[in-house]
């Protein structure tokens, strides 16, 4: 007998808080979070969740972790969600001026948002491909679209979601012949009230600023409506498609 599983990677995060939470309440999924602070799941709610502390995001990390989860043959992972996202940080602001790019800034930025998610997905395609129907949902942003992009700026940050989103078109093609059971998804939460969204909140109006709790539940219903279609999806919180 196999225990339809949720996994959430870089637990962390708010969002990722919210869509474990979420997921506990349903009493016939299981849940294993893959995070570097595990503080947050040390609560009696988590008692029969499988929490994986992981100490950084090498891929030798993540293989080690790819591997663990393997080991329970129960386990049938149908959704997972890939919840990296650098914006900011002490030392990393969004470029407002070309003058402003940092090849050390856009590096790490580009680490976070691109290379991290890829190596996920990259190690765990081989224990997720079969049968059971699995969408994978990576976290991008609107401002990752080219098509979309008006007024410039933000260089590390769109270029680092854009360039995780053509991965994810291309990872889809490769898929949909060899793991045909795989869906990806590009997931947009629009501005949701994080510490990553935080300095930039101030003209974002208050119907337009969602809770975590809020844009958890709208992704795990826009999962369970989506099919698996041997295609990648770039959707916001609405479940509308953006342009790549």
């Amino acid at each position: 007998m196999t225990n339809q599983t949720t996994l959430i990677i870089g637990a962390n995060s708010a969002i990722a808080k919210a869509l474990a939470l979420q997921v506990i309440k349903e009493s016939d999924t299981k849940l294993i979070v893959v995070t570097r602070d595990t503080s947050f799941y040390q609560h009696e709610q988590f008692n029969n969740s499988k929490v994986i502390s992981i100490k950084d995001y090498q891929e030798s990390s993540i293989s080690t972790v790819v591997q663990d989860i393997s080991k329970d043959k129960t386990t049938s992972i149908n959704q997972v969600f890939i919840c990296h996202g650098l914006l900011h940080n002490n030392n990393i602001n969004p470029e407002k001026r070309l003058q402003e790019f940092s090849a050390e800034s856009f590096t790490e930025i580009l680490t976070a948002n691109t290379i991290t998610p890829l190596l996920w997905l990259k190690n765990l395609v081989p224990i997720l491909k079969g049968k059971q129907p699995c969408k994978v949902v990576v976290f991008s942003a609107r401002v990752g679209s080219i098509s979309d992009n008006k007024i410039g700026g933000w260089y590390s940050y769109r270029a680092s979601k854009a360039a995780v989103n053509m991965l994810l078109k291309s990872a889809a093609v490769e898929l949909s012949r060899t793991a045909k059971n795989i869906k990806l998804i590009s997931f947009h939460p629009g501005t949701t009230d994080t510490p990553l969204s935080k300095p930039f909140q101030k003209n974002v109006p208050e119907s337009k600023l969602f809770t975590s709790e809020f844009v958890a539940k709208q992704l795990l219903q826009i999962v369970s409506e989506n099919e698996v279609d041997g295609e990648a999806s770039f959707l916001d919180w609405q479940g509308k498609t953006i342009p790549w």
